[in-house]
């Protein structure tokens, strides 16, 4: 059986350099290589020129350029959103998820095949656990969504209206809220966090990367003693433990005290706020007397709320909460909380952009 290709997409520009002195070659190529693997976006080793021969046989024969292949792409009516089912080297697919913004481009990321935590109303939750991804198949899904935006120049967002005349647009926003828990593959997200981050590459600012997590109590106070820059997104979507464990399984596990003591750490380690998720389900958890909940629990921390309407699935019969119960659900929160809050700006929903949803769909 032969050995294993290095899949550079898992390396920091470091470990790159390392790789390449291994190999008796000088780390001057190092530099090279990074630069056509992240500013001119190679995806094949015989359009790198600027490397010798005998550097390029080499990466041929131990090495690869870890690109993901589209399974299928699909955008949405009003042309701002754009999801990849991707697919890996052992065949697993994953979803990821281009989304236009007037000034901004992000892209949704996933961090593993499927997912162990089992929220209820989540499609990639209703899938099930298969495995994590690598640092390079994360990575490779941010160079994906920065590829295309390179191919496509087209459609950027002036004033709200698509226009064929913008400016190229570049990658600038991720956040870590596609298939999977991110706190549940740390090594691998964080050296993926540290690559996209280089700002000799794709230069991501920490300010512009967000991770989102169902609530891992070990993984939220390891990013505080690491202190990690990146912001924080904790799913609560409920305000009680027992309302909680029905709809986020993990919360059996963490408890909604433990998970609010580490929220408490974080945020007076960090001097930051965190971005509270709150998925609203009609009839469910959209009432003045969850949203009084929800503000009394979070009194006196550094928070935001992001309501986020229920993105429908087949496995669950939520229906999302209607608008006017979402402007009475910030309402309060702002009034009589002084908790500021948005109502996440529905993108995708006709191509279920939602997590997950295209890979069950694709899977039947």
């Amino acid at each position: 059986m032969s050995a294993r290709l290095i899949n550079l997409y898992d390396l920091t520009r470091e470990q790159l350099r390392a790789q390449l002195v291994r190999w008796e070659f000088s780390p001057v190529h190092a530099g090279r290589l990074w630069n056509y693997l992240y500013l001119e976006l190679a995806e094949s080793f015989d359009v790198m020129p600027e490397l010798p021969a005998k550097v390029r046989d080499r990466l041929k024969a131990e090495a690869s350029i870890g690109v993901l292949t589209t399974a299928l792409a699909t955008d949405s009516a009003d042309g701002f959103t754009r999801k990849y089912l991707l697919g890996l080297a052992d065949a697993e697919r994953i979803e990821t998820v281009l989304m236009r913004y007037t000034g901004r481009v992000t892209a949704c990321v996933s961090s593993q095949v499927g997912c162990a935590m089992g929220c209820v109303f989540c499609a990639t939750g209703q899938m099930g656990y298969t495995r994590h991804l690598t640092p390079g198949e994360i990575v490779a899904q941010a160079v994906h969504v920065a590829r295309a935006l390179r191919a496509r120049p087209t459609c950027h967002l002036i004033g709200d209206i698509p226009s064929k005349k913008a400016p190229p647009e570049r990658l600038r926003n991720l956040v870590l809220m596609g298939m999977g828990e991110p706190l549940h593959n740390y090594e691998a997200v964080m050296q993926a966090v540290d690559i996209m981050r280089d700002g000799a590459g794709l230069a991501l600012g920490a300010e512009r990367i967000t991770l989102s997590t169902v609530g891992v109590v070990p993984g939220i106070l390891r990013l505080a003693a690491e202190k990690r820059p990146i912001f924080l997104a904790v799913s609560l979507h409920a305000a009680t433990q027992a309302e909680r464990a029905a709809l986020v399984p993990a919360a059996k596990k963490w408890p909604l005290d433990e998970l609010m003591a580490a929220c408490r750490t974080y945020s007076e380690t960090m001097r930051r706020r965190i971005f509270y998720e709150w998925t609203l389900i009609e009839g469910k958890n959209d009432s003045v007397d969850q949203a009084r909940s929800v503000g009394q629990l979070l009194r006196g921390l550094p928070a935001q709320v992001n309501l986020i309407p229920l993105n429908p699935t087949t496995g669950y019969d939520g229906e999302p909460a209607r608008s006017e119960a979402a402007k009475r659900f910030q309402k309060i929160l702002a009034e009589e909380f002084k908790i500021p809050s948005t109502v996440r700006q529905r993108r995708g929903i006709d191509i279920a952009a939602g997590c997950g949803q295209l890979a069950v769909a694709e899977s039947r």
